[in-house]
Parts: structure tokens; sequence; C-alpha cells
């Protein structure tokens, strides 16, 4: 049974906040290690994926459906390139120009929905993503006219490419509860398959998971906590009622978020480009949302 539209929007307004921390504490772990280096950027993607898997084991069952299984570890699969891919991008690029290119993966859904599953979208929906990415750069722009970190074009690649994968791991998530798992189910398989893919990592770099700060631990304790189980829970199991689209649509929001909070937290006042893309991204979402109510 189809949740109400209050219910629907509610747990999306969640996640967005939710998942809105997620760049602040990104940050926050940087400066309290003070290494920018790849491997730290895997601890963190590990690190948060692996305690937010250990905190979804208590109950844990056997599913009574294992159809949806394989299709939540390949899941899994992209989540964690989609931490990999992310959180580097964050060493190299500013805030909300990694938040805003990582955040265009309705285009990709829209894309791979189509080419994939033959899930042909309106021409409404498709003026919609493209006025709500507009809005998303247009963020992105006019935060990066401010700094844009050490290396923007490999941080802003880096984001894409979280993006893509990203994209991938929504559209799979949705066929693996269409399959017949619950959403505990799906995020119990696919948060504990991305964190094995990426626990050996920082090791392959030079890394390793002891010696830092006790601040650095909290902050990835608490990415595992609100971004990783509140947010992304609350877009999976979004996925199993609406679009796809519309939900990545709705996560376009997260760079308005976290702009946001680095207001409230760092003082970073938002510029008019900032303020144009999100009125822009506004208008994008809202076209989009009627373009989906067929």
């Amino acid at each position: 049974m189809r949740p109400s539209g209050a219910k629907l929007l509610a747990v999306l307004l969640l996640g967005i906040l939710a998942i809105s921390f997620g760049s602040i504490l990104v940050r926050l772990a940087l400066g309290a290690s003070g290494d920018a280096s790849l491997a730290f950027s895997l601890v963190m993607s590990a690190g948060r994926l692996t305690l937010a898997a250990l905190l979804l084991l208590p109950g844990w069952r056997r599913p009574a459906k294992g159809e949806g299984v394989l299709w939540a570890l390949g899941a899994g699969a992209f989540l964690a390139l989609h931490f990999a891919f992310w959180i580097t991008s964050l060493s190299y690029t500013s805030v909300a120009a990694s938040t805003a290119l990582v955040t265009t993966n309705p285009v990709w859904v829209t894309l791979l929905g189509w080419l994939l599953f033959r899930e042909r979208p309106t021409p409404l929906t498709l003026l919609g993503v493209g006025v709500a990415l507009s809005g998303g750069l247009l963020i992105g722009l006019g935060d990066a006219q401010g700094g844009g970190g050490k290396n923007p074009l490999l941080g802003d690649l880096l984001a894409l490419l979280g993006a893509v994968a990203v994209s991938f791991y929504f559209l799979l998530g949705r066929e693996a509860q269409r399959r017949g798992l619950s959403t505990l189910e799906y995020i119990r398989f696919a948060y504990t398959a991305a964190a094995l893919l990426l626990l050996p990592l920082p090791y392959l770099f030079g890394g390793g998971y002891g010696g830092y700060p006790l601040p650095v631990y909290l902050y990835i304790l608490l990415m595992a906590l609100i971004p990783q189980l509140i947010g992304h829970t609350s877009f999976n199991w979004a996925t199993r009622h609406i679009s796809p689209v519309l939900v990545t649509l709705a996560i376009l929001f997260e760079p308005v978020g976290a702009s946001l909070l680095a207001f409230l937290l760092f003082g970073e006042v938002p510029g008019p480009l900032v303020l144009l893309g999100a009125l822009v991204l506004l208008v994008g979402v809202g076209l989009a949302v009627l373009g989906g109510r067929r």
C-alpha cells in the first residue's frame, strides 16, 4: 500500500536534512585529522559504512525472499564507488561545488532508467530535470567563486563520477525492494557489501584506521548515524513508492541544505548565484513532480 503524500514528503525532507550534514562532517573530519590524502578519504568512506552496517546487525534474519539479494549486493558495490569518489572530491574542491555535481544524479537516473528499464520520462519531467540541474550548477559556480579548493578540476570530476555511481545504486536498490526485500533487509545487504569492499582499500594506499585524534572517530560515527542511516535509508524507502527520478530530484536540495549549514556553523554567506541557483532548483523540482504525477 502506497503511503500518503504527506508521509512521503516528510520522509524526503528528513532525508534531505540528514544528507546535508554529510559534506559538513567530512570537512570537520578533514580539519581534525590534518590529512587530506586519498587513504584518509577511504578511511572515512569505509568507517561510515562499516559502522552503519554494524548498527543494523541486531535482529538480522534471513530474508523470506532471496531474489533481491543479488540486486542489493550490486547496489552496495556502486555505493562503495560513490563514497570513494565523492568523499575524495571534498579534498580537492569546494563543498558546494562537490555537492552540486554529486547531486546531478537525476540526469543519470533518468537516462539509465530509460535505457535499462524502459522507463520513458515525460517531456515535463525532462524539462524539470534540466532546470533543476541548472540550479544545482549555479549553486556550485556561485560558491566556487569564493575559492574552489586545491584542484577543482579533479575534485569536480570525482564528484561527477560519484553522481553516476549513486544513480546505479538507487536504481538497483529499487529493483532489490521490488523483488521481495524490505527496506531494512535491503540496506543491511547493501551497506554491508559496500563496507566489505571499502575496508581493505586504505591499506593499499599507505593508510590505516589507527592514530587519528578522537574527534575524527566521532565525526565518522556521526556520518554513519545521520547522513547514512537516516538520510540514505529515507531515500531508499521512498524509492519503493515513487520514481527514483523524483527521489534524486529531492536530493538536489542537498547543496541548499549544506550551504545553510555552512552559514550557521562556519559563517559562510551564500552569494547571489547560490541564492539564484536555489530558486531555479525549486522551479525545476516542481516541474518534474508535475510531470511525474501520471
